[in-house]
């Protein structure tokens, strides 16, 4: 009976331990709208200064002029799908493309994976086209060609659509009241209510959101979203904020901390800070910021100012990878040259596009490189071919957001005919232009294309050294890729000065 008491006991304070524990570190009130007098001045403000200042958009044009509700939400999905990890001014002229293509879900629905691909080609984040035509074709094969018509199924039954996609959709294409928290709003909201906690962590997350739904104009939901969009992008901007054109600068808790924090330190830089120095008036700060779970963690740093606000953990830098890669060429039936190109999974990095033969490989040795990189190439073609028929390029090297790419680029002309596999296509230089390759194929075509402005002379000519009018020697400059360019012949002419065939 004494041993239950203990434990009942032992039971008893840990409970309220964890209750106190709980209660000190909940976030603090400060952080937060509680006047919806406040709330209503702060929407009414932004969404004037939206209607003065918003740029023109297409999707925004669509999304107000469309009446059919179809058609407006697959827009807009459209769009903020592109619009992930993408800039506006990059977008725009996908966007036209894409709609003028497949202007309905129907139409993508229809489409081809390498249509998409190919259309999609350059913007990064292939897996979104991807998603895209999923989506497309599940609206058409189960949902009877009717697009979601709430949050929640927006969220539920389209591929790859998370939180934000769905409320962002959801506002501005079909008038739902919710909020649309994006990498721009979390930084306006972080300042607006002086939030200096991980912003990726689930607690400031939450209170995020919260904000973002308590904001949000009832009347013109999409409207208000799209306002506070642009106002990170615009004015609240990563570095260099431009406070004094915020149009609701007096509800921003980070800019009155900022803007005491800068008055203090002029007065104690003047030597008047004494007795009357308690006249200066304090700002409303939060009382627990010891204990509460969204206060700044770190101490303010002066010269960061407003941009103490939001505070992220410092990234992991992209991972480096060496990738052999090989330009392979031969001559078409209709005496054009051709480029081989071989097909990447359908899952993982650059699924599904096209690229040039290659092969990862870390060890920085050029014979056993050319050793390697022949061997996948015999293996694609089902040749024999020796290594020494491998002629080195250059580098390229290409950043995707967790990868430090670098093309080791060789060339290899083929002579005689070699069979063709499923995965692997030949190429014409204009059809390779309009084929679904990444931007990292593209740069190694201009690899191509600026070392053969450095190349000498044909093969067979004699290269004779040019002498002046006196008769001396004179030595060639060497011309830069910047200088070369008006030398440039195309990559096709390039391999027609290669010694060795095979």
């Amino acid at each position: 009976m004494t041993e239950a008491v203990k434990s009942k006991r032992k039971r008893t304070k840990v409970a309220v331990k964890e209750e106190e524990s709980s209660h000190a570190s909940s976030p603090s009130a400060y952080h937060f709208f509680h006047d919806a007098a406040d709330v209503a001045l702060l929407r009414s403000r932004l969404l004037a200064w939206y209607d003065q200042e918003k740029r023109e958009l297409p999707w925004r044009t669509l999304a107000l002029t469309e009446p059919d509700v179809n058609i407006r939400t697959y827009a807009v999905w459209v769009s903020e799908i592109m619009l992930q990890q993408t800039q506006v001014a990059t977008v725009i002229d996908y966007y036209n493309k894409w709609m003028k293509r497949w202007p309905t879900v129907q139409d993508l629905a229809t489409a081809t994976l390498e249509d998409v691909n190919q259309m999609w080609a350059g913007l990064g984040y292939y897996s979104r086209g991807k998603r895209l035509h999923e989506g497309a074709q599940k609206v058409v094969s189960q949902l009877q060609g009717e697009m979601p018509r709430t949050v929640d199924a927006l969220l539920k039954q389209l591929p790859g659509v998370g939180r934000y996609t769905a409320g962002a959709i959801g506002s501005i294409a079909l008038g739902q009241v919710t909020g649309a928290v994006d990498g721009n709003v979390i930084r306006v909201l972080c300042r607006l209510r002086a939030i200096g906690a991980d912003c990726t962590g689930p607690t400031v997350t939450e209170a995020l959101w919260s904000l973002a739904n308590t904001l949000v104009d009832p009347d013109r939901p999409g409207d208000f979203n799209q306002a506070l969009m642009e106002l990170g992008a615009r004015v609240c901007t990563p570095k260099g904020p431009l406070c004094t054109r915020c149009p609701i600068q007096s509800h921003c808790h980070s800019y009155h901390k900022a803007h005491f924090k800068q008055e203090k330190n002029s007065i104690k830089l003047m030597g008047k800070l004494d007795r009357k120095s308690s006249a200066l008036p304090d700002i409303e700060d939060c009382l627990s910021s010891g204990t509460c779970t969204l206060c700044l963690s770190e101490p303010w740093d002066d010269e960061l100012g407003v941009q103490n606000f939001p505070r992220k953990p410092a990234k992991k830098p992209p991972r480096a990878e060496r990738c052999l890669t090989c330009v392979v060429i031969r001559q078409g039936e209709g005496g054009e040259h051709e480029f081989l190109l071989t097909q990447r999974p359908s899952k993982g990095l650059l699924a599904g596009l096209w690229e040039f033969p290659c092969i990862n490989h870390e060890e920085k040795n050029a014979v056993e490189e050319k050793k390697v990189l022949c061997a996948e190439i015999n293996r694609i073609l089902g040749t024999s071919l020796t290594h020494g028929l491998l002629q080195y390029v250059g580098e390229v090297v290409h950043i995707f957001s967790h990868i430090h790419q670098t093309y080791v680029v060789h060339t290899l002309r083929l002579k005689d005919a070699v069979s063709q596999s499923e995965n692997m296509q030949w190429l014409t230089p204009s059809a390779l232009q309009e084929a679904a390759v990444s931007t990292g194929v593209k740069k190694i075509m201009k690899l191509c294309n600026s070392a053969l402005g450095q190349q000498g002379a044909p093969d067979g000519e004699e290269k004779r050294p040019k002498k002046d009018r006196k008769g001396q020697i004179t030595k060639r400059p060497r011309l830069s890729g910047a200088n070369s360019r008006s030398r440039q012949l195309s990559l096709s002419s390039f391999f027609q000065t290669v010694k060795q065939d095979c």
